[in-house]
Formats: structure tokens, C-alpha cells, sequence
């Protein structure tokens, strides 16, 4: 077999190949063996037709066309292996001639990563927000704790805002109740915006065994974002009681002995968060200027289908869960066909290229994944998924989706590298060290079409 490459352009590539005819024997011989099983000629037993029969009787060209589809995967790989290409997705292949007993040639155009040089990236800097926590914060912080110890006691008057009302509700579209338009004995606190638009001007006013009727356009179930004319029944009224802020709540609430104690962990669970947050922002934006440092071309089906996995995952996987249609979430986020294409299609380029980067970045650093580290990133991939791990990984396994796992850690890796070597500064221009922080979030970062690509995988598993 002889092959030659021809680049296209930086991202696709033909290779031509040139196979003597004696390099198909093994084909031929399979060929014949599948037709000796699949047919019968009288006279013979099944599975022992002579060629010359079968050739006779069904056609040498069909014989020689089973032979060809079963040769060329594996003259192509060897070509793309002798020429040691990184190839991306299916090839397109042509035929270009075959002649009984000489030579079969043919010509595959497929795409391939794009060389890629990565400059010194030394020299990068950023800046992220300060970590800045409030006396206000604090405050919010030990309200939200307040409120999730509140108590309620039946009153025997009007329903006021911030009440908690039991009600019943009944839904109607075009005059018909909807079978999962009935719900008894829902608790909800007035104000809160839990519930369907317009139910707290509704129920305001109402004493105990009070209803009143109200349109609302449904958020979930089998008539999601159509109108509906919604009857609520209260059934009871309830008023919502905060215990008091001190040192008994803070001993109620938490494994603190006083109020000044709880304050105290709350400022620094506070200050945690948002120290994860700055990470999270400073990796982001040092991958951004990496990005402007490369020359990324990107192959135009490789991204076509990038962004049509995108659109799948978003409609089956989010929105579906939802009750949502595209149509509808685009409504909802005030976005027009053609600006959300745009910002998908943005997506896709910026998900590809940094896959491309920071593959790159691995060879170069020649970074490893142990076992540890992957197991560690499928228990995330779990939890986010709302599987088992066990369930995840079983998933995983069967969809043959582990590679991408690896690839995703070993990119977040990539990432770090980089973070570590920039230059991260406050917008009080401190500046901020990042070496001690693990990897955890920049792997969301450093893989994000792999890992949409995983986790809707195991979601499909899951379901089905």
C-alpha cells in the first residue's frame, strides 16, 4: 500500500491511497465466506459455493464491493497511522478507481487537529475581585439562618405578606382542568414568588376558606408556558414567627454557645466562598488570555457539530427537565433566534480551541492522570449529574466516554500550570496566590464540550 497527504488547510487534510489488488486477498476471502452463508444454490451445501459459482450467479462486482467496504477502514487507518495525523471525526472517502486483479485507490478527506504553537505565557496578567466581606453580608448571612428557623401559628384573620397560606389549586386551560393541574394542601409563604405569577395578589385579602380565581401562564408540567386560569382555595392561614437574634438562637441554630460566635463563622464561610470565587475568576480570565495568545483555526465540521450537541444538550437534557421549549427559554431571556445562534456558535469556537490549547499544554508539560485524580473528578461529574457515582461510572464505561474524563482533568491540570505562572492581581492590587488551590474548579474551565458531552451521555444512559 502507498499513501500520500495533501493539506487543504490547516485543519483537513486528503490522503490518497493506492492498494495492490493481492493486499485485498484476506478481504476477498471474507467476502466470499459472508455470501457462501447468506445465500443457496441447489446443488451445493451452505457455505460450500465455489467462488467461480458465486461469481457466476450474483456478480463478481458484488463480491468485490463486500471486499472493499470490509478493506478500506483498515487501509485508511494505516494511512492516517503511517502519516501520523491526528485525525477528528468520520473521513468523507471516494473511490477513484478499482480494477479487478490490479489496484483499488482511493481518496479520504478528513479533518485533524491544527499544529499549534504556544508561546511563553509567563507574562500573563489579570485581575480578579477583591475578597471583600460586609458587616451587611454577615447580617444577611444570619437573617437567611433566621428566617430557616422560623415557626408559624394559625391566625384567624385576612392573609398578610410574608404569611404562610395552605391552599388548594385547580388549573384550567380553554375551559378544561389539566390532569396534573390539581394540587391540595400546598404550603406557601406570601411574597416569596414560589409559586405560579399572580398568586400573591390572589391570596391577599383571604381568610381561611376564601378562594379566588387568577390567570397565570404555567412554569412546568404538561401545559408549560401556555395561559391558565388558576383557582385558589385558602385553606389556612398562618403567621410567620423569626426567633429572636441572640445567644439562645445561635445555640438553637448552630454548634456555637453565642450570637457573636455565629457571626464570626459566618464572616469566614463567607470569605471562603468568595476566595473560591476569585479562583474560579482568575483562571477563567487567565485561560481568556491565553486563548488571545494562540492561533487557534478550528475545522468548520468539527465546530458545526460542537454547536449541535450544545443546542441537543440544552433542549433534552436543560430545558426539557424544565418543561421549557427553546422557543420559550429565548422569551424568557429576551434573546432573539439569531442571538442565541450567535452565542452558541461563540461558545463552541471558545470550547474547541481551549480543548486544543490545553491538549497541547498536557503533551508539552507532559502531564499524567492517576487514578486517583480521575475517580476524584467522576465523583464531581456524579454529584452534578444528580447520579450515583456508581451509576455515573457505569454510564460512562458503557458509553465509552472515560477518554473525555481524562482528557477533562488533564486539561484542568493544564490550567493550573498556567494560573500558577500568572500574575493574579486584586482591584485593591494585592496580589493573589493561587498555588495552593486544587484543580477542582479549573476543570470545568478546561473542558466544557467534554464535559456536557459525558454527562449527557450518562444522562441518556440513565434514562433509558
Amino acid at each position: 500500500m502507498k499513501s500520500a497527504v495533501e493539506n487543504l488547510n490547516p485543519t483537513r487534510v486528503r490522503l490518497t491511497v493506492e492498494v495492490p489488488f493481492e493486499e485485498l486477498k484476506d478481504s476477498l476471502d471474507a467476502a466470499y465466506k459472508k455470501i457462501n452463508q447468506q445465500v443457496t444454490v441447489k446443488g451445493f451445501r451452505k457455505g460450500k459455493i465455489p467462488a467461480r459459482v458465486i461469481d457466476q450467479r450474483f456478480g463478481r462486482g458484488a463480491v468485490l464491493e463486500e471486499a472493499v467496504n470490509d478493506a478500506l477502514p483498515k487501509f485508511y487507518t494505516e494511512a492516517v497511522n503511517e502519516a501520523e495525523l491526528n485525525v477528528l471525526g468520520q473521513p468523507e472517502v471516494d473511490i477513484t478507481e478499482l480494477k479487478d486483479g490490479e489496484t483499488l485507490n482511493f481518496t479520504a478527506e478528513v479533518d485533524v487537529r491544527p499544529a499549534i504553537e504556544i508561546p511563553d505565557y509567563s507574562g500573563i496578567e489579570v485581575e480578579v475581585d477583591a475578597v471583600e466581606v460586609t458587616d451587611e453580608d454577615v447580617e444577611k448571612s444570619v437573617e437567611q439562618l433566621r428566617e430557616r428557623f422560623a415557626s408559624t401559628t394559625p391566625v384567624e384573620r385576612a392573609a398578610e405578606d410574608g404569611d404562610v397560606v395552605t391552599v388548594d389549586l385547580e388549573a384550567k386551560v380553554e375551559g378544561e382542568v389539566l390532569e396534573d393541574g390539581v394540587a391540595n394542601g400546598v404550603s406557601y409563604t406570601i411574597g416569596s414568588g414560589e409559586l405560579l405569577d399572580g398568586i400573591d395578589d390572589a391570596v391577599k385579602g383571604l381568610e381561611a376558606g376564601g378562594e379566588a380565581t387568577f390567570t397565570s401562564e404555567l412554569k412546568g408540567g404538561s401545559a408549560a408556558g401556555k395561559e391558565a386560569e388558576v383557582t385558589v382555595k385558602v385553606t389556612q392561614v398562618a403567621k410567620r414567627e423569626l426567633p429572636e437574634l441572640d445567644d439562645e438562637f445561635a445555640q438553637m441554630a448552630s454548634e456555637f454557645d453565642t450570637l457573636d460566635e455565629l457571626k464570626a463563622d459566618s464572616r469566614k464561610r463567607l470569605e471562603n466562598m468568595k476566595q473560591f470565587d476569585q479562583a474560579t475568576q482568575a483562571q477563567e480570565r487567565v485561560l481568556e488570555k491565553l486563548l488571545e495568545l494562540v492561533e487557534v483555526p478550528v475545522p468548520e465540521k468539527l465546530l458545526e457539530d460542537e454547536i449541535n450537541t450544545r443546542k441537543h444538550n440544552l433542549e433534552h437534557h436543560q430545558l426539557g427537565q424544565m418543561g421549557l421549549t427553546l422557543d420559550k427559554y429565548l422569551e424568557l431571556q429576551g434573546k432573539t433566534a439569531e442571538e442565541f445562534e450567535n452565542e452558541t456558535r461563540e461558545a463552541a469556537v471558545k470550547g474547541i480551541k481551549t480543548q486544543f490549547v490545553l491538549d497541547e499544554l498536557v503533551k508539552q508539560e507532559k502531564l499524567n492522570v492517576n487514578q486517583e485524580e480521575l475517580t476524584e473528578h467522576l465523583m464531581r461529574r456524579a454529584a452534578s449529574s444528580g447520579m450515583s457515582p456508581d451509576q455515573f461510572a457505569q454510564a460512562v464505561v458503557e458509553q465509552g466516554q472515560v477518554p473525555l474524563l481524562v482528557g477533562e482533568v488533564a486539561r484542568g491540570k493544564a490550567l493550573a500550570v498556567v494560573v500558577e505562572k500568572a500574575t493574579v492581581k486584586d482591584t485593591n492590587g494585592e496580589i493573589i496566590d493561587l498555588s495552593d488551590e486544587d484543580e477542582d474548579e479549573t476543570e470545568a474551565a478546561a473542558g466544557p464540550a467534554d464535559a456536557e458531552t459525558s454527562e449527557a451521555a450518562a444522562e441518556e444512559k440513565s434514562e433509558g
